[in-house]
C-alpha cells in the first residue's frame, strides 16, 4: 500500500519585491512519509512553511521543485480530491447560508443525492457539536461555531485523507477537546490526518508522529515517544509508609519532595542520580516504593528548544 502523503525535496520559492526580482524560499526541501491511518503533526511557528506545504499538496499553489503526491497520485490529481477534506486556516463561506445549508450545498459538489447529503450534513455538525445554531446565519455565529462548520465541511465526504491547518484557532476549551476526540475517531476508522499546528499540547494529545517545521525546512520528523524518549531530566519517585521525619535523611538528596498524604510522598530526583542504587536504600529502611518514573521533555519543551537553535544558527 503506497504511503497516504509523500514529498521528496519539495520546494517552494515566491517572488517578492517592490520590482518582483527577489526570491524568497518558503518551503525548503521538504522529504516526508506518512502512513494510511496515521495522525501525523506538522508544527511549526507562525510563518514557518506549514500553510505553504499544505496548498502545495493540495495543488493550490505549485512548487517550485520537488515532488508531492497523495493516495499514491500526483498532488491535485482529480480522482484524488473526492477522496480528500480540507480545512483552510482561516475558512470563508457564503454567510448568508446556515451551517446546515452550507454542508448540503457542500454534499451536492460531491454529487451525493439529496436524502444522502441532508443525513452527512446532519451527522458531520453533530461530530463537531454544532446544535440549534445549525439554523441560524452564519454570519451572526461566533468564530469558534464557524471553525466547527468548517471542520465539518471537511469531512462530509468520509474522506481518506483529512488536512486541518490550525484547526483549533478559535475554539474554547471544549471545542479543542471535542476536536480532539474527533480526529482520534477518524484515526481509528483508517482517515489518515495531517494536523498543521502551533498548540502543541493539543498536538501532544492527538499525534502518533510528528515533524517540526523552522525556516522552511524539516528539522526532525518522528514519533513522539522516540523524539521524547532520548532526554531524561530526572526521576519521580513515590515512596509510601514513611513520614516525613524518617524520610529526612534521603530528602536531602533529592531536589524536590511532596507530601501527597501523612505517610506517602513524591521525590524529584536529578537526572545525574543513580536511582536503582537510592531505591536498594529506601527499601532497605523500610520503605515502600510505590513507582519511579523517568521525567522527559515535554514536546513544547523540546519544540522550543530545536526552533530556537535553528533560528540562532541561521540568524534569524
Amino acid at each position: 500500500m503506497p504511503p497516504a502523503i509523500h514529498t521528496e525535496q519539495l520546494t517552494k520559492d515566491f517572488i517578492v519585491g517592490f520590482w518582483r526580482t527577489e526570491r524568497r524560499r518558503a518551503l525548503d526541501g521538504l522529504t516526508l512519509e506518512i502512513g494510511p491511518g496515521e495522525v501525523f503533526g506538522f508544527l511549526g511557528a507562525n510563518g514557518a512553511g506549514k500553510t505553504t506545504t499544505l496548498k502545495l499538496l493540495l495543488q493550490l499553489i505549485f512548487p517550485t521543485s520537488g515532488v508531492a503526491r497523495v493516495l499514491g497520485r500526483p498532488a491535485g490529481d482529480l480522482s484524488v480530491r473526492r477522496r480528500i477534506g480540507f480545512l483552510p486556516e482561516e475558512p470563508s463561506f457564503y454567510d448568508a447560508l446556515t451551517p446546515e445549508e452550507l454542508l448540503v450545498y457542500f454534499g451536492s459538489l460531491f454529487g451525493y443525492a439529496s436524502a444522502d447529503r441532508r443525513v452527512r450534513a446532519t451527522r458531520c455538525l453533530d461530530a463537531v457539536g454544532v446544535g440549534a445554531e445549525r439554523r441560524i446565519a452564519l454570519r451572526r455565529l461566533s468564530k469558534g461555531t464557524v471553525q466547527r462548520v468548517g471542520i465539518a465541511q471537511a469531512i462530509v465526504n468520509d474522506p481518506e485523507v483529512v488536512f486541518l491547518d490550525e484547526p483549533m484557532s478559535a475554539l474554547d476549551p471544549l471545542g479543542r477537546r471535542d476536536v480532539r476526540a474527533l480526529v482520534l475517531q477518524l484515526r481509528d476508522r483508517g482517515c489518515t490526518v495531517f494536523f498543521s499546528s502551533h498548540i502543541l499540547p493539543d498536538a501532544e494529545a492527538v499525534c502518533s508522529r510528528v515533524g517540526i517545521l523552522a525556516n522552511g525546512r524539516l528539522l526532525t520528523a518522528g514519533r513522539l515517544s522516540e523524539i521524547l524518549a532520548g532526554d531524561v531530566r530526572g526521576w519521580e519517585l513515590v515512596v509510601d509508609g514513611v513520614t516525613a521525619n524518617a524520610l529526612a535523611p534521603f530528602a536531602t538528596r533529592a531536589t524536590r519532595v511532596t507530601r501527597i498524604t501523612e505517610e506517602r510522598h513524591a521525590l524529584a530526583l536529578p537526572a545525574t542520580a543513580a536511582p536503582e542504587q537510592f531505591v536498594a536504600e529506601l527499601a532497605a529502611a523500610g520503605v515502600r516504593v510505590l513507582s519511579l518514573t523517568p521525567v522527559h521533555p515535554t514536546l513544547e519543551e523540546y519544540f522550543v528548544e530545536r526552533v530556537t537553535s535553528q533560528l540562532a544558527e541561521t540568524g534569524s
